[in-house]
C-alpha cells in the first residue's frame, strides 16, 4: 500500500489509560487502528508493558493472562492477539516492548562502550532506546500510522520513562504527526445514577503533570456518555467536546469500532493528524460484527484446564470458539472447569461433562491437574463427546489413549513423571541441554504437512499449513506403531517427519487434537479450521 502520510513520514498515536487498569485500552487501540485501516491507511500497533520482565514468556497466566505467541516466536502480552484479530495483520516480537527489553538493550550498549564514557541515565539514554525501537518498527514496516498502547495506569512509576519518550517524540516529529488518546472511566453510582467525571478530571491532571495534553479522551461507561458529562470533561480537560468519545458497553468487542466511529473518533483523528481520508469503508465488517450478537441457538462447551480461575489465561481460545460459533449463527457458551476437580476421587464428578456438547482442553504445563485432563480426554473418547485438544491437550490425549486403549497402564510424559517406564511424551532432543526458561521453547510458526484422506485434510483442505507453537515436549515416536495399530491416526507432521502435529480418531463424532496453538490463527469471519470443525460437530450433538 502506498504511504498516504505527509512527506511519507509515519504518524504516531499514543494510547494511555487512567483511573484504573482493565478499562479496555487494548480494545480501544485495536478499534482505532482498524478504523484507520478501513479508511485506507497502512496501520499497525505496538504494546508497551512497563514490567521489568524481558517478555511475557515466564509469567504466570493466572496473574498476567495469556501468553500470545507471534509467528516469529515472540512470547507477548495478550493484547497483541487483539491487534491481530482486529486488523488481521501478523505482529512480530518487535510489537511488544517491555522495560526489561529496553534496559537489556541499554546495558548491552553500555557494556560495548557505545555511550563513550557517558553516565547512562533514564533521560536521555533509556528514552532514546524506547524511541529508537518505535521509529525502527514504523520505518521497517513502512507504516502510515503506528498506534502505541502504554500498559498500566498514568501515575504508575514504571511507565514514566515511556510517557516521557512519547512527550519527546511529539516534539521531534511534530504535533501534526502525533496524537494522544487517553482512556478513562466515567462511573455511574447506583445510588444517584449520575455519570461522575471527577476520576477523568484527576487522571488528565496527572497526565498533564508529566507534560502530555491529550487530544482525545475515550471515556469508558456503561451507558452512552451524557451531554452534561461530555461538557464537563471537555471544560476541565481542555479537550474539544467533539473529541470526548463515549466508549460505552457494546454487545461484543467487535462492535466497538462502530461505536467509537459513531462518536466521531476517525473524524477527530483526521483533523488532528491532517489526514485526507476520514471515512471507513466497512466492507463485510459490519456483517461479521453483527454475527457475534445475533444467534440462532447456542453450543455448550466445557473448557477443562489448569488456569481457569482467570479466563484471560485462555482469551484466544475463547475468541477462536466465538469465531467458530458466529460463523454458524451459534452463541458459544463456555464453562471453565478446573481439571483438578477430576482428581483424587473426582471420578464421579467427571460425569458432569455429559452435560456439554463439546470438551476442549487448552495448553498448559506441569503436573498439577494433569491426571484430571487425562481422565477428561478418555471420558470424551469413551462417551463419544466432541473433543479438541490444544498442545498439552494433544499430549495428554495420546497418554490417555495409550493407557486405556493400548494397555500401557503407566504411560506418561517425562514432564509429569521423569521416571515413567513408558514415556509417550518426552523432551524434544534439542531441549535437553537448555537451562534458561525464558524464550527457549519451540516457539513460533512452523510448516506442517497434512496427510491426505484424513479428517485434518478435510478440515484444512491443504497439504501444508503454518501454525504457531510453544512447547518443550513432544510425542515419542517410539510408540507410533503401538498407538496407530490400536486405531489412532497421526495425520500431520513437521520438521521432515520428526514431529507429530495432529491426532484424530476415526469413527468418533470428533476427536481431534493438535500440538500447535490453533487459537492464535483464528480471526473474526475466518475461524481457524480445527475450532470450526469442533464447534460445528458439537452443535450437532
Amino acid at each position: 500500500m502506498q504511504s498516504t502520510s505527509q512527506v511519507g513520514r509515519p504518524k504516531f498515536i499514543f494510547v494511555t489509560g487512567g483511573v484504573m487498569s482493565g478499562l479496555g485500552k487494548g480494545v480501544t487501540t485495536s478499534s482505532t487502528a482498524m478504523l484507520l485501516q478501513l479508511a485506507g491507511y497502512k496501520v499497525s500497533c505496538v504494546k508497551i508493558d512497563p514490567y521489568v520482565n524481558y517478555d511475557a514468556g515466564t509469567m504466570n497466566p493466572v496473574a498476567h493472562g495469556e501468553v500470545f505467541v507471534t509467528d516469529d516466536g515472540g512470547e507477548c502480552d495478550m493484547d497483541i492477539g487483539n491487534y491481530e484479530r482486529f486488523i488481521d495483520r501478523s505482529m512480530t516480537k518487535d510489537h511488544n516492548i517491555t522495560t526489561g527489553r529496553i534496559y537489556m538493550d541499554v546495558i548491552a550498549a553500555e557494556r560495548q562502550g557505545k555511550y563513550l564514557g557517558q553516565c547512562v541515565q533514564i533521560i536521555p539514554h533509556v528514552t532514546d532506546a524506547i524511541k529508537a525501537n518505535l521509529y525502527k518498527t514504523a520505518e521497517k514496516e513502512k507504516l502510515d500510522i503506528m498506534v502505541i498502547e502504554c500498559g498500566g495506569t498514568v501515575g504508575d512509576i514504571e511507565s514514566l520513562p515511556f510517557l516521557e519518550a512519547f512527550r519527546q517524540m511529539a516534539l521531534e516529529v511534530g504535533r501534526r504527526n502525533t496524537l494522544f488518546i487517553h482512556v478513562t472511566l466515567a462511573p455511574a453510582l447506583d445510588v444517584v445514577g449520575e455519570q461522575k467525571t471527577k476520576p477523568t478530571q484527576h487522571s488528565v491532571q496527572e497526565l498533564r503533570r508529566i507534560g502530555i495534553q491529550p487530544d482525545i479522551i475515550a471515556v469508558r461507561c456503561k451507558a452512552p456518555l451524557t451531554s452534561d458529562a461530555r461538557r464537563k470533561i471537555s471544560l476541565f480537560a481542555s479537550v474539544e467536546q467533539q473529541n470526548v468519545i463515549s466508549c460505552h458497553d457494546a454487545p461484543s468487542i467487535y462492535k466497538v469500532p462502530e461505536v467509537i466511529e459513531s462518536q466521531g473518533m476517525l473524524k477527530a483523528i483526521s483533523q488532528s493528524l491532517f489526514l485526507k481520508r476520514s471515512k471507513p469503508k466497512w466492507g463485510n465488517w459490519k456483517r461479521i460484527a453483527e454475527s457475534f450478537s445475533k444467534h440462532d441457538g447456542s453450543v455448550k462447551i466445557a473448557v477443562v484446564g489448569k488456569y481457569v480461575t482467570l479466563p484471560d489465561s485462555y482469551v484466544s481460545v475463547y475468541h477462536a470458539l466465538s469465531h467458530a460459533g458466529a460463523s454458524i449463527g451459534k452463541k458459544v457458551e463456555v464453562d471453565w472447569i478446573d481439571s483438578e476437580k477430576f482428581e483424587n476421587g473426582g471420578d464421579s464428578k467427571i460425569e458432569l461433562l455429559k452435560n456439554y456438547q463439546g470438551i476442549l482442553v487448552p495448553g498448559g504445563f506441569g503436573k498439577r491437574g494433569s491426571e484430571g485432563i487425562i481422565s477428561t480426554a478418555n471420558f470424551a473418547r469413551e462417551n463419544n463427546i466432541p473433543y479438541l485438544g490444544i498442545c498439552f491437550g494433544f499430549q495428554l490425549a495420546i497418554i490417555a489413549f495409550a493407557r486405556h486403549v493400548c494397555g500401557l497402564k503407566n504411560a506418561n510424559s517425562t514432564e509429569l513423571d521423569p521416571t515413567t517406564k513408558n514415556p509417550i511424551v518426552d523432551y524434544m532432543p534439542e531441549q535437553r541441554n537448555i537451562h534458561d526458561m525464558g524464550g527457549t521453547m519451540r516457539l513460533g510458526g512452523h510448516e506442517i504437512v497434512v496427510e491426505q484422506a484424513t479428517i485434518a485434510y478435510r478440515l484444512y483442505n491443504a497439504a501444508t499449513i503454518r501454525r504457531r507453537h510453544r512447547h518443550r515436549y513432544e510425542f515419542n515416536q517410539n510408540y507410533l506403531g503401538a498407538v496407530t495399530k490400536a486405531g489412532l491416526v497421526l495425520s500431520a507432521h513437521s520438521d521432515s517427519g520428526r514431529r507429530m502435529e495432529i491426532l484424530e480418531l476415526p469413527g468418533h463424532k470428533f476427536y481431534f487434537a493438535v500440538q500447535y496453538h490453533a487459537e492464535f490463527s483464528s480471526r473474526p469471519g475466518k475461524p481457524e479450521e480445527a475450532f470450526d470443525g469442533f464447534v460445528k460437530e458439537a452443535a450437532k450433538s
